[in-house]
């Protein structure tokens, strides 16, 4: 009876990891990836809501202000400068609304890109980032990414 036990852990340890690998693979791939080589250039193509909420319409501001120097307009990042966050790696069930306060407040040790760090954001308030987060969601979802 052991036998099959373990023969079923192992069956069931295959399969969750090519399930894994296979779910990393379709959260990693762009939303429509430009491939201009040039600096500065945006990295996604993105479509911008219609209309954004009063929350997205603050964000859009404070984005505009602080993020979009580096991450680039309507969040499409910005070619070897800061990634798009109208991207699938920042789709909720991959970076929450968490882990945007945490980068903001303490900086972000490169991970999925080879921009280098991302420094804090002091000058940003957690008020603020919660309403950058709600225009990043909403463009988020007009992009197909929920």
């Amino acid at each position: 009876m052991n036998k099959f036990t373990l023969a079923g852990a192992a069956v069931l340890a295959v399969v969750l990891g090519a399930y894994a690998v296979t779910r990393s693979s379709e959260q990693t791939a762009p939303v429509q990836e430009i491939t201009s080589p040039e600096d500065g250039a945006p990295m996604v193509a993105s479509t911008h809501p219609d209309m954004l909420s009063p929350e997205g319409t603050m964000g859009k501001r404070a984005f505009d202000a602080v993020c979009a120097d580096c991450h680039g307009e309507n969040a499409a990042g910005k070619m070897g400068i800061a990634p798009p966050l109208i991207h699938r790696i920042y789709e909720p069930s991959h970076h929450g609304d968490t882990a945007f306060q945490m980068a903001a407040a303490n900086g972000v040790r490169a991970h999925h890109w080879k921009f280098g760090d991302m420094p804090p954001q002091p000058e940003v308030t957690r008020a603020d980032v919660t309403s950058i987060i709600a225009y990043i969601r909403e463009v988020q979802r007009a992009n197909g990414i929920n």
